[in-house]
């Protein structure tokens, strides 16, 4: 059962009153505007530090004085964010739709010790299937500037799908690859995130994140804090960071980009199963000079079509794994499905695939922090 609190912080001093609510998310929505149609501004969502605070209305410490009322919600099923259409309950569940919101939530669970975890649209990764104990924030921040000279500032949590048809169209290229990548900015940037010849990194200035505690940091790529490589980035080996808010792009002028948007999501429509739930590709392509593709070795092998309870390789594309099962398809089901396809790939082909999609746990590692 889904069950929604309010978090009342007073504007003088760093208390909380958290207390029962039957008001609708909406009852509190940020105002951030939004440039792509269809995406509305939401509601903020703050979980509570610890389960006794949730019977009944008490004082908690925390960080935050600006005086809003935010709302949170308990039991949030992770599959309904998830591309793939899995994954069991958050604990807490939080939505942030700008940045100063999104650094009060960290500084307030950093305190209490709850652990988080941010999502964009859940498309690269799998949930576990007892869901996440901790808070699960929705990255939401949509806020997007156009500078002069083709440079964009572009929120973490805009969908990388529509930045990419946005930019096309006002003729600016770089991004066109991002057309139909159902991911969002931050987690373009954090997979560095390519196809057809160009990824993410290639056109990033500057990317600014947020760490657990809720500090802002900015990376440049003049000074050679952007170096990335194929679906890697330097996020990827951040222990403190906690969510991307932010990536400034320098794009060009391309008087053809809207129409290679156009042709490669008709590549897509004819090569990908995107009818379906999936997470897209799931196995990095082997690094190996002259190695085949990780769907053309999952081809090869005849395993197209192999199915594990609900959770089946793709007909269309063998580096797609789908979920036909519904909401009776589990992630150990998906998580079976990958390990016999990389068993079987590595005694025919001797080549070992690694997963491009993150597998969340129900409980993070220990960062081992000085708390």
């Amino acid at each position: 059962m889904v069950r929604r609190l309010e978090v009342s912080a007073k504007a003088n001093n760093d208390s909380y009153l958290v207390s029962h609510t039957s008001k609708p998310p909406g009852a509190a929505a940020a105002e951030v505007g939004s440039l792509f149609h269809g995406m509305e501004p939401e509601s903020l969502i703050l979980g509570p530090p610890n389960r006794s605070s949730i019977s009944g209305t008490r004082t908690k410490t925390g960080g935050m004085t600006s005086g809003k009322v935010l709302h949170f919600e308990e039991g949030k099923m992770l599959s309904q964010l998830s591309s793939w259409g899995i994954g069991g309950p958050a604990r807490y569940f939080a939505v942030a739709s700008d940045e100063e919101t999104l650094r009060h939530i960290l500084r307030y669970a950093y305190e209490n010790r709850i652990q988080v975890l941010i999502v964009g649209k859940g498309s690269n990764c799998l949930f576990d299937d007892r869901g996440f104990d901790g808070l699960v924030v929705s990255n939401k921040i949509r806020d997007l500037q156009e500078y002069p000279s083709g440079v964009f500032r572009a929120g973490g949590g805009i969908p990388v799908d529509a930045l990419g048809r946005h930019t096309a169209r006002r003729g600016w290229g770089g991004l066109e690859f991002a057309s139909g990548i159902p991911g969002t900015v931050g987690g373009a940037v954090f997979m560095n995130a390519g196809a057809n010849g160009q990824a993410t990194a290639d056109t990033l200035l500057s990317v600014e994140y947020l760490t657990k505690r809720g500090e802002k940091r900015i990376l440049h790529r003049d000074s050679g804090e952007l170096d990335c490589g194929y679906r890697w980035s330097p996020f990827q080996d951040m222990p403190d960071l906690a969510a991307i808010t932010a990536a400034t792009f320098e794009l060009h002028r391309n008087a053809d980009a809207g129409a290679r948007v156009r042709q490669l999501m008709e590549r897509r429509l004819e090569t990908q199963p995107v009818r379906e739930r999936s997470a897209g590709c799931v196995f990095r392509n082997p690094s190996e000079q002259g190695a085949p593709s990780a769907g053309a070795l999952i081809d090869r092998a005849g395993l197209k079509g192999l199915s594990c309870g609900g959770a089946s390789v793709s007909e269309m594309h063998a580096n797609f794994l789908v979920n036909r099962g519904g909401n009776h398809t589990s992630a150990s089901e998906v998580l079976a499905l990958i390990e016999a396809v990389k068993e079987k790939i590595l005694e025919e082909s001797g080549y070992e695939l690694q997963e491009e999609i993150r597998q969340i746990p129900f409980q993070l590692p220990e960062s081992g922090d000085d708390r």
